[in-house]
């Protein structure tokens, strides 16, 4: 079977500092099942059925019905794009922003895997925790954290898909039984439905659910560097399907509406957070809720781990660190890791992850926008200057627009994302346009 890392190579050839070579590319079958560890998550149940309190259940499932549609489409082109030039984010990055500007892309990378790896190992540890109260939390986090960790160490990317394939049935299946527990204990309703907030569903709440969803952009940079290691072949089977709208169907609706449905029947205090789904599932399934909770959690995070290990290696490769082994990048963001499980720092995580969401959206506009324009091109994986200020002035221009209207109360600030979007994709467009003209010009001179 196809591996990410060639087994003739003693250095590792998974990290995001080199382009894959075509001998080092994964069949269609393990590259799905090593990506396909992203879709489950609590952190996609516990979306779903914030978004339905908070603007109608069925608000909620129109955003994510547009957020897979979205979603498809734009990783579609992203994918079909790594896959051709076989480069990373920050790869790619340095050839549209610079190095001083793939840097920044990086950065914004390792920091929101790292908050999602948080999220999740928090989540498994409370869920351990409350089973086994003797226990403290400190132990069963740190206990999280070290097999994390392990799963990422070496060439890990030889048996991840094996590793991922083996638990996709339990997280499939776990799901549909807590469905189907939940169902029998309490009793069906199609009352689910309209499930929300006090007095009724908000006018225009589909758009605000879609919006909630642009925050979770990171997932194209997941994307570009998981399909970089697709083969060439296979490029229209990963834009279409791996990589595609039915990823995102599983992913957000699946999810969703499953936590929808969870919370809307599950009698509770009126308190949703990931704490009280998961303490839900406990009480529906006892120790199989608990294992179904290690699965989520343990699937999503070796993407979360191994992302935030190889772009933190590029981040500080910038600063004369690239030497360092991926393995020692791993146990940074352990300890990193660690130490914000350990502290209440949610309520800070939480606004960072909103800042470093427009940066993303940002990101993203350009990058389509670079490479719907360049066809079978690609820029040079390395070298280059420090800035490129064509790539770095439509970047920041977005992330500028959309920051001053995250400030603004009322609409306006649900346009805050897709007008950070839109500017940032337009400036660029318009730069390269005016470069085009210029060579145009010098070319017929």
């Amino acid at each position: 079977m196809a591996n990410l890392a060639s087994s003739s190579s003693s250095s590792d050839r998974d990290t995001s500092l080199a382009t894959v070579a075509d001998a080092d590319r994964m069949g269609r079958f393990p590259l799905t099942m090593a990506w396909w560890a992203v879709c489950s998550a609590i952190f996609y149940i516990v979306v779903g059925a914030t978004l339905a309190l908070n603007y109608g259940a069925r608000n909620a499932i129109i955003g994510m019905v547009l957020s897979v549609i979205s979603y498809g489409l734009i990783n579609a082109v992203i994918s079909r794009y790594a896959i051709r030039t076989g480069q990373s984010v920050a790869l790619f990055s340095r050839g549209v922003f610079g190095t001083s500007g793939a840097a920044l892309a990086t950065l914004i990378f390792f920091a929101t895997a790292i908050y999602y790896a948080v999220f999740e190992g928090s989540v498994m540890a409370v869920a351990a925790h409350h089973m086994f109260p003797a226990v403290p939390y400190w132990a069963f986090a740190l206990l999280v954290v070290i097999y994390s960790v392990l799963l990422i160490f070496g060439s890990v990317q030889r048996w991840l898909d094996k590793f991922n394939g083996v638990l996709l049935p339990f997280y499939l299946g776990g799901l549909l039984l807590a469905v189907a527990l939940a169902t029998r204990e309490y009793g069906y309703s199609d009352a689910w439905l309209a499930f929300g907030p006090a007095g009724g569903p908000v006018a225009g709440g589909w758009w605000d659910a879609y919006v909630y969803y642009m925050g979770v952009w990171i997932l194209m940079m997941f994307t570009f560097d998981y399909a970089r290691f697709g083969r060439r072949e296979d490029a229209r089977y990963h834009g279409r399907y791996n990589f595609g709208m039915p990823f995102y169907l599983v992913t957000f609706l699946l999810n969703g509406v499953a936590g929808i449905y969870l919370v809307a029947i599950i009698p509770g205090d009126g308190a949703l957070s990931e704490v009280s789904v998961v303490l839900a599932l406990l009480k529906l399934m006892g120790l199989g809720g608990l294992f179904f909770v290690w699965v989520t959690q343990t699937r999503i995070n070796t993407a979360n781990y191994y992302l935030a290990t190889i772009n933190m290696q590029a981040f500080f490769a910038r600063f004369g660190l690239g030497r360092w082994p991926k393995a020692a990048w791993a146990v940074v963001v352990g300890l990193v890791s660690y130490a914000l499980m350990l502290f209440d720092v949610f309520a800070y995580l939480l606004q960072a992850l909103a800042y470093q969401g427009i940066f993303v959206v940002a990101w993203v506009a350009v990058a389509l926008v670079h490479i719907l324009a360049a066809g079978e091109s690609a820029p040079a994986p390395g070298g280059g200057s420090a800035y490129n200020r064509r790539g770095l002035g439509a970047w920041f221009a977005g992330a500028a627009s959309g920051l001053a209207l995250m400030h603004v109360s009322g609409l306006a600030a649900t346009f805050a994302a897709p007008a950070s979007f839109v500017v940032a994709g337009v400036v660029y467009w318009l730069g390269q346009a005016a470069v085009s003209g210029q060579r145009m010009q010098g070319g017929g001179a």
